[in-house]
């Protein structure tokens, strides 16, 4: 998996306090979530937003993460009610008419039914069938939910102290 961060928040990888701050369109304010993507190019597509060129900071993840549904499968979709509508819903317009997002509701029937994380379509400007998200509602550092960024040589910042 992979995430591209602004570098100024690089130093928590694995957090999800922004989505949880902001909301996103998996999970509402208040619900920590981490979204990664299957692919590189994914994960810079989903940072640029179909804006020019932001410098990131890249970083990969080790997973082992147990049950996670595979919402780009056909089949997956209709044994869980869910309609490619929900998945591309208007999140944010939805939500700031003090509406919730049917892409909430799905998170939240999907989390109460013991789901980990989603495999979602990436919805990022110039995103193609093959581009590829996985959030997580539960991970840590420990199986069986287990998401870490791999960070060997110690690179990413251990706070926000290197920063104007």
């Amino acid at each position: 998996m992979y995430r591209a961060h602004e570098p100024r928040f690089a130093f928590g990888p694995a957090s999800g306090d922004g989505a949880s701050r902001h909301g996103g369109r998996f999970n509402p304010v208040g619900l920590p979530a981490l979204y990664t993507s299957l692919s590189t190019a994914t994960a810079l597509r989903e940072a640029q937003q179909g804006f020019t060129f932001k410098p990131v900071t890249l970083c990969a993840y080790r997973v082992a993460c147990d049950d996670v549904i595979d919402l780009t499968d056909r089949a997956v979709r209709a044994a869980h009610s869910v309609r490619p509508s929900h998945l591309a819903c208007g999140w944010l317009e939805i939500a700031r008419r003090e509406e919730i997002p049917p892409s909430w509701r799905v998170a939240q029937r999907l989390i109460a039914a013991g789901f980990a994380g989603a495999i979602v379509p990436s919805f990022a400007p110039d995103a193609t069938g093959a581009d590829k998200n996985v959030v997580f509602w539960k991970w840590g550092s420990a199986v069986p939910h287990q998401v870490v960024v791999i960070d060997d040589d110690d690179r990413l910042p251990r706070n926000d102290l290197s920063w104007p």
